[in-house]
């Protein structure tokens, strides 16, 4: 294997390497390879980037020496020389890492002038403002980038020379105004270092590359890393690409602008860009000036429009992927300084790919990899009319848990919610943090949003199931139940008024921002066809209604892998049921309720089963501990306490009853405690009239002819001994319906796997349940020991700030702890039957890693809520395409 070198020059370069090269560095390499105007220049590798960090922030001392070697190769292909006073040679100085993150890190223009060669380039050019007005860009950007000195500071020094001018646009300032600015610039400099502004164009350049090396490590890179999970696999460090300087502002002959090959936003195959006259790149990006469309460079300049026509077609091509140009017209001739593959919105990126396969530039296995899964979530929600956004009012950000826009009235109170929902007036439930009581007032709401909470939170979960948007985690948030208020950032919302929350990013805005209605359009459907055709990986749904089951069959789902059928207990005309349920005495008075919730049960089992005749349907016994129906102990003390202050006597007895059973099945650690199973055993009653009502629904939709495939799935499993427990009880009634109605039934009976014991004993399960499906939200609690919605408000963030952690285990799979236990667990259960049906039911199978690791391990299927199976139609496939040795 060849060693690399430290510094490549754009010609020598193999653009194939983008991790050594940094995606800017491979795409000028490579537009040089195709013959294209790219002004001469050469590349510092991503690993002197991180030797960098390793030597304490110190360059390698090999790499100035050939760095100075290939400026002497621009000298020897421009006719310019570094440090001239006749023909000065000038360079940019540019970040570049493997994979594109634009305006996250530093740039510098104009590099290489000081007094003597701003005067050479004076007369050169036979331009003297325009030679000033280069030295002061160069000085206010490597004051910036370099000194970190405020870009205000500067501001303030031109505003005030325009001002005594009497102009408004920069390029009006005459030469003496800004050589007065230029002396002001370095006095700014000077001020802020405390030496002398550099004018060896050696130090400025050495300088240079340090502080784009520095940007890597800066705030707005490293965030952005992390919002978009770009791991050290996908980029470690940042190349530096040195440019030989064109220029977009020597008169109205040059110009200098970005396009995109094919429209951004929906697709189209038109050029869509910006250009400025007389202008430098930083403008366009930085918005200085307002931009002109490119169309009109046709018009003003016909034959620099022919040139980057004639430029995006052959890279198009080329790449085979839409591109995002830059380009700069120096008097008359025209110049590519940067191509990458367009950032591109998920609709646009649905439709690029299926014309380019109709124009035979891909095909569909490359039309289905190269959308990222994720985005395509964002064509399934109402999102905000970001053109309208600037007229309204941020209130706070959260974390968000559940994507979509939704406006509303602020409520803060469960009973007035579901009441003014009810009404027909659309509401936000706002509360610091949600229970499963709660879950009436959801329906209710067009949107959720807590104080406090992570991703796997009730709020985020239920809100995720049922496709409405919620922010969690909103800390800044302050809520006031008893002034029914909540404050942030010096804004108070008052119960009533209207907020729009954001569930796709986090945002709060005060008023009704409006929203866009979200559209599955015929080039969707077809990305979805050819996904559904090459997957391998079954898809099926997380879905507790038959609302939610006819969506998720709408999308492209095919059966139901998790049916929570404490859910069903949540309806308004429930959960008061259910409560007196827990409430009850004795089994007499149990039994009588339960009679009642087994009938509502078997008509929402009827419903659902319909909906998905023809496909399996998981329907999974409950698992909440019977504490989270009833009232917070503490929340209840204190309305008791405001009812004696009214002297309520027949509610305070009332609240008291319940308050005292609050107690009594309160626990220390919920999530270890009793529920699941455990209720299944102590309260068989349960779990007998959840098991005959799916049997009584099967012997209805039997007679109806409705092929119907329910499977009974017992949760919290950690013995052979519990589900033979359960077992049991499932043989009693099966065998009684049978004789009753003179019928064969086929339900499977299989268990949840979410304790580690299930899976490091799945032979032994495997010997009764018939299917394994794997609960990866609390498996990955057990494994890691973490109680999820504390680690993620806590100190799950700062874990991955500083890299103990890569991403969230509750958001995507950690494949070597909870991914071996995985793989323990089909091994182990398949030893024993070998075609058993394994498949995972927890939110990360909406996850597309999680989708590709699992593909990889050879489960059954995934299982994720309606709204995020069309993503994990995409990811399976992609997965399939990536991975072609699955069979």
């Amino acid at each position: 294997m060849a060693k690399t070198k430290p510094v490549y020059a754009f010609e020598e370069a193999d653009s194939k390497k983008r991790m050594l090269l940094g995606g800017k560095g491979a795409g000028l390499s490579e537009m040089t390879r195709l013959k294209l105007p790219v002004p001469p220049g050469f590349t510092i590798t991503t690993e002197v980037c991180n030797k960098y960090y390793e030597n304490n922030r110190k360059l390698p001392k090999d790499v100035m020496p050939l760095v100075m070697k290939n400026i002497e190769k621009i000298e020897k292909k421009t006719g310019k020389k570094w440090n001239s006073t006749k023909n000065p040679l000038l360079v940019s100085v540019r970040s570049g890492a493997a994979i594109s993150m634009p305006g996250m890190m530093d740039t510098i223009l104009n590099l290489g002038l000081n007094e003597k060669t701003v005067e050479g380039l004076a007369t050169q050019t036979q331009n003297p403002r325009f030679a000033w007005d280069s030295y002061r860009r160069f000085i206010q950007l490597f004051g910036k980038v370099v000194f970190g000195v405020n870009d205000e500071k500067f501001d303030h020094v031109l505003d005030s020379a325009k001002t005594k001018q009497k102009v408004k646009d920069d390029s009006q300032l005459s030469v003496e105004s800004l050589k007065k600015i230029v002396s002001e610039y370095k006095k700014i400099c000077e001020k802020h270092t405390k030496r002398k502004f550099p004018d060896s164009p050696n130090e400025q350049l050495g300088l240079a590359i340090k502080a784009v090396f520095k940007s890597w490590m800066g705030e707005r890179a490293i965030v952005y890393r992390e919002k978009n999970n770009i791991t050290k696999d996908i980029a470690n460090g940042t190349a530096v690409n040195v440019v030989t300087m064109v220029f977009g502002n020597m008169g109205d002959d040059s110009a200098t602008g970005v396009v995109f090959t094919r429209n951004g936003h929906n697709g189209k195959k038109e050029i869509e860009g910006e250009y400025l006259i007389n202008a430098q790149g930083e403008d366009v990006v930085a918005g200085v000036r307002t931009g002109k469309n490119v169309a009109l460079l046709k018009k003003e300049m016909p034959k620099s429009h022919k040139e980057l026509s004639n430029a995006c077609s052959k890279l198009e091509k080329h790449f085979r992927e839409p591109q995002d140009i830059e380009f700069t017209i120096e008097q008359g001739k025209f110049y590519l300084l940067q191509t990458r593959t367009a950032k591109m919105s998920a609709g646009a990126l649905v439709k690029t790919s299926v014309d380019m396969v109709k124009e035979k530039l891909i095909d569909k296995n490359k039309a289905l990899t190269r959308i990222p899964a994720q985005q395509l979530e964002a064509l399934l929600h109402r999102t905000m009319d970001e053109s309208k956004l600037k007229n309204f009012k941020q209130l706070a950000k959260g974390i968000a848990a559940s994507p979509g826009a939704a406006s509303g009235i602020a409520v803060f109170d469960v009973k007035k919610a579901i009441e003014w929902g009810e009404a027909g007036k659309k509401i936000i439930l706002i509360r610091k943090e949600t229970k499963p009581e709660d879950v009436p007032a959801f329906f209710s709401s067009e949107g959720v949003l807590t104080s406090l909470g992570g991703k796997s939170s009730h709020a985020a979960i239920v809100s995720r199931g049922m496709g409405k948007p919620c922010i969690v985690g909103c800390s800044e948030l302050k809520i006031d139940y008893d002034k029914n208020t909540c404050t942030a950032n010096g804004k108070t919302v008052k119960e009533g008024e209207i907020i729009t929350i954001n569930g796709s990013v986090g945002t709060v805005f005060i008023g009704q921002v409006p929203t866009v209605e979200p559209k599955v359009t015929k080039d969707f459907e077809q990305i979805l066809e050819w996904a559904q055709k090459t997957k391998v990986l079954g898809i099926r749904a997380n879905a507790d209604t038959p609302e939610a089951a006819k969506l998720a069959r709408k999308f492209g789902g095919q059966g139901i892998g998790l049916c929570r059928t404490e859910r069903m207990f949540n309806a308004n005309d429930r959960i008061g049921l259910f409560v007196d349920m827990i409430m009850a005495e004795n089994i007499e008075q149990r039994a009588k309720v339960l009679k009642k919730l087994g009938q509502l049960q078997k008509s929402d089992f009827i419903q659902i089963l319909k909906a998905m005749e023809g496909y399996e349907v998981t329907i999974r016994l409950l698992d909440p501990p019977l504490h989270e129906f009833l009232p917070n102990p503490e929340e209840l003390s204190e309305k008791i306490q405001k009812l004696k202050a009214k002297k309520a006597t027949k509610e305070i007895k009332k609240a008291e009853i319940v308050l005292k059973r609050a107690r009594e099945l309160a626990e220390v650690n919920p999530m270890m405690g009793h529920r699941g199973v455990r209720v299944g055993v102590t309260y068989p009653e349960i779990y007998e009239m959840q098991i005959q009502a799916v049997f009584d629904a099967l012997v209805e939709l039997t007679k109806r002819k409705v092929k119907a495939h329910p499977q009974i799935m017992i949760p919290q499993i950690s013995s052979i001994a519990e589900l033979n427990h359960i077992k049991k009880i499932y043989d009693s009634i099966k065998k009684e319906t049978e004789k009753k109605h003179k019928m064969k039934l086929n339900i499977n009976f299989g268990t949840m796997i979410e304790v580690v014991r299930a899976a490091l004993t799945a032979n032994e399960l495997a010997t009764t349940a018939e299917f394994f499906s794997f609960g990866t939200n609390d498996l990955t609690q057990g494994t890691f020991s973490f109680s999820r919605e504390d680690v993620e408000g806590k100190f799950l963030p700062e874990y991955m700030e500083k890299e103990l952690l890569e991403r969230s285990p509750f958001q995507s799979i950690d494949v070597n702890g909870v991914g071996s236990l995985i793989k323990i667990g089909i091994a182990n259960g398949r030893g024993i039957r070998k075609n058993m049906e394994v498949g995972i039911c927890g939110e990360h199978g909406g996850d597309p890693d999680s989708i590709k690791f699992c593909h990889a391990a050879k489960l059954s299927y995934v299982s994720a809520s309606p709204h995020r199976i069309p993503i994990a139609i995409v990811a399976a496939a992609q997965a399939a395409i990536e991975q072609p040795k699955r069979k």
